[in-house]
């Protein structure tokens, strides 16, 4: 009996055991399951879930693809305005004009320099700068005025007279300045050059205003031919007045005529030094004295009023009522000094191999009505032969 029991629970149990199988395999393989997928799910977590992707997931999120503006296709420039677009602006030079005082003659000079520039294509407010100064005959100014101007690193400095030239060249010495002057009778006995074509180690040159003073004497002989004395006004400190007294001298002497001479420092002087000549000579005689033809309507007065002949060495001068000269028409110095100071600028600021020149271009100016006040008689040869003729 005990032996049928214990064969029936062994069946039994390899029963159940059989019956178990399945259900076994079935938790055995959802375990698997589930721990591969735990594994799999750790795995992608360590790749996307470390401390910097969290981070850069956190705060900077994808942005969104940003829209690009169409590109603009810039015009095409022509041959004409690539050309325009390449050329370098234009130099400008800045020149210094330094004028001694004010009078028709050298104002005159200045605007034939800056018509004589423009001519050569060196036009204000293109290329050209001008700094004008008129010291109006105060020496003391003369030297600041070219002092300004080295201070200033003018590009040239154009001097008008003597005195104010010979400010200038000391001023600009030992610079790369050059000095162009202009309206300068002797610039050598000035010492403004040691030679009229040769001056090598001088930045200067300039245009001279030297008239033929045997000239201005024979001339007053023909219109006066009974003259015995002749007087004269200049002041001593031009060096320009002191020379052309000296070969008025000279050719006075040469026809046996005696001068008498008076000087003056300042316009001012003119009066009286003028009426220190009543009664003692025939006629009066005035260089290109700066000074006395800045004081002229005072000489000219004295001389009207007591009928003594006046004879100046300029066409303006004649104009204010004087009665002939050979001479210089200043606006043609000018225009010759602003063609030279254009050779100077086209040429590197070099001024010391360019030569002195004269004034080229002399004319016979008459003033009919002047001559007529103080009682004399101009020759018609004479008048025919002028090129200008005043009758006022």
């Amino acid at each position: 009996m005990k032996g049928k029991s214990r064969v029936l629970i062994g069946t039994c149990l390899v029963l159940a055991l059989i019956m178990a199988l399945p259900l076994l395999g079935a938790c055995s393989s959802d375990e698997g399951e589930a721990e591969k997928t735990v594994v799999e799910r750790e795995v992608v977590e360590e790749q996307t879930s470390t401390p910097d992707a969290q981070e850069t997931s956190q705060e900077e999120p994808s942005p969104a693809p940003e829209e690009q503006e169409p590109v603009k296709e810039e015009p095409k420039s022509t041959p004409e305005q690539q050309e325009t677009a390449e050329e370098p602006e234009p130099a400008v030079y800045k020149i210094g004009i330094s004028q001694i005082v004010t009078h028709p003659a050298l104002d005159a000079t200045r605007e034939g320099i800056i018509e004589g520039l423009a001519e050569m294509g060196y036009v204000e407010g293109k290329n050209v700068e001008f700094d004008y100064q008129n010291s109006e005959g105060d020496m003391t100014l003369v030297a600041s005025i070219a002092q300004k101007f080295v201070t200033d690193k003018v590009d040239l400095i154009v001097s008008i007279a003597t005195p104010n030239s010979q400010a200038a060249i000391s001023a600009a010495e030992n610079t790369d300045i050059p000095v162009v002057f202009s309206a300068v009778t002797d610039p050598v006995g000035a010492d403004l050059i040691s030679d009229w074509d040769s001056h090598p180690d001088e930045n200067v040159t300039g245009v001279s205003d030297m008239v033929v003073v045997a000239d201005d004497v024979k001339l007053i002989m023909e219109i006066m031919p009974e003259a015995k004395t002749l007087g004269t006004l200049y002041n001593a400190g031009e060096s320009n007045s002191v020379f052309l007294v000296e070969k008025f001298k000279e050719a006075c002497a040469a026809s046996n005529i005696k001068v008498v001479e008076k000087t003056v420092s300042t316009s001012a002087d003119v009066l009286t030094a003028a009426q220190a000549l009543i009664g003692q000579v025939d006629a009066i005689w005035v260089g290109t004295d700066n000074t006395v033809v800045s004081g002229l309507e005072a000489l000219i007065k004295v001389c009207e009023d007591n009928t003594i002949p006046f004879f100046p060495s300029d066409d303006p001068s004649i104009e204010r009522g004087g009665i002939a000269a050979y001479g210089f028409d200043y606006k043609d110095i000018g225009i010759q000094t602003g063609r030279m100071i254009a050779k100077v600028l086209d040429k590197g600021k070099v001024a010391n191999d360019i030569p002195v020149e004269m004034g080229q271009i002399i004319n016979l100016t008459v003033n009919t009505a002047a001559a007529e006040r103080y009682g004399v008689t101009i020759p018609q040869a004479l008048i025919d032969k002028a090129l200008t003729v005043y009758d006022k």
